[in-house]
């Protein structure tokens, strides 16, 4: 995600502010000049709860953020965004309904991310595209990958399309989720980083929370002046993102057990952490189409398995999930991991995740 602040002594704060290395941040040199003209900032700071905070966050600070951030995608912007409310509004870099799977660069997000200070974004796995860009971003520029922020409870990619014996995909329902457990889920999940990663990070809200420290801790050394409003926001939306995986909790208990496929496999961080039954995805690798044979193999699965529900993504198109589901009575729903049909701002990433709650539950419950 991107998130740019305007200021009125943008290069002096840029000299000023020291540039650590870390092992998740990337400082890189420009082979070209940076272009002089700022973009826009975007990215209003919407609902109640983060309006009110973001007041008197504003009416605390001294003065505006004199740096420019960028965020790479919507729940990630809204993490950045509600630890900067009250000193600055982040920009988006990929918007609307595009994937950063396939997100292309136009020269305007080349001059957004060559004019920030500092870059959020996940991860080279998530959003591919900016593995060749931060290449060429000017060394000033601080790239902080959030996949790779202390704490973050990582889980091994699942290389089948089927995941009923996978320890993560159909036996996840038998953990415990609550918050007293989530050392365990971390300790677990960090065991298996040998293996492939799945890059979904964010779909799991003890993660969403290292991120929030981890972005509150990027920001403050790139603008000390405002470490503190920083600190205090960030403290909050952890609050929020509490409140919202108790909610989720509740909110989802009717639909453990119940066996579902996905479009593509997005979802296991949401489903370990909530106890979900996927048994399986049309596809691993959402850049790739299935072939006629992966078809055949799910609709047969389907029934076989007796799956209430296969979900799509706003991006695929109606007729793949249409051939798998024919002559099976197999209900179809829609899931947004990445939030492509949510407002962007502060609010984002908990609109994301109770939207997946609700159309899990809508889909699976019917008829139960």
């Amino acid at each position: 995600m991107d998130v740019i602040v305007s200021s009125t002594s943008h290069s002096a704060g840029r000299l000023a502010r020291p540039l650590l290395e870390k092992p998740f941040e990337m400082h890189v040199r420009s082979a070209f000049p940076v272009p002089s003209a700022r973009p826009q900032s975007g990215g209003a700071c919407s609902g109640l709860a983060f309006a009110l905070a973001a007041g008197t966050a504003l009416a605390a600070s001294p003065a505006a953020a004199d740096i420019q951030v960028t965020a790479t995608i919507k729940p990630i912007h809204a993490l950045v965004a509600q630890v900067m409310a009250g000193v600055g509004e982040p920009t988006l870099l990929v918007k609307g309904t595009a994937s950063p799977h396939t997100f292309a660069l136009k020269p305007s997000d080349a001059m957004a991310l060559h004019h920030a200070d500092v870059v959020f974004r996940v991860s080279e796995t998530v959003e591919p595209f900016t593995r060749k860009v931060v290449a060429s971003l000017p060394e000033t520029v601080r790239v902080a990958t959030l996949a790779d922020a202390p704490g973050i409870a990582w889980l091994p990619i699942r290389t089948s399309e089927t995941f009923e014996d996978h320890d993560h995909g159909h036996h996840a329902h038998d953990h415990d989720h609550g918050h007293d457990h989530e050392h365990d889920h971390d300790e677990h999940a960090h065991d298996e980083r040998s293996a492939p990663r799945d890059g979904h990070v964010w779909l799991d809200p003890g993660n969403a929370r290292k991120m929030v420290a981890e972005i509150a801790r990027v920001l403050s050394e790139a603008d000390p002046a405002h470490a503190e409003t920083f600190k205090a926001n960030a403290a909050r939306a952890d609050a929020a993102i509490r409140t919202l995986e108790d909610d989720l909790t509740r909110d989802l208990a009717p639909v453990k057990g119940k066996p579902y496929v996905v479009f593509h496999d997005a979802y296991q961080y949401f489903e370990h952490r909530f106890g979900l039954s996927p048994v399986g995805a049309i596809t691993i690798n959402p850049e790739m189409q299935p072939s006629a044979k992966r078809l055949t193999e799910i609709r047969q699965k389907l029934v076989a398995l007796s799956a209430s529900c296969i979900f799509s993504e706003p991006q695929v198109q109606a007729r793949l999930v249409a051939t798998v589901t024919e002559g099976t009575n197999t209900r179809t729903g829609t899931l947004d991991p990445e939030g492509a049909l949510v407002e962007p701002g502060p609010n984002a990433y908990d609109a994301l995740l109770r939207n997946l709650a609700s159309g899990l539950k809508t889909c699976l419950v019917q008829g139960s």
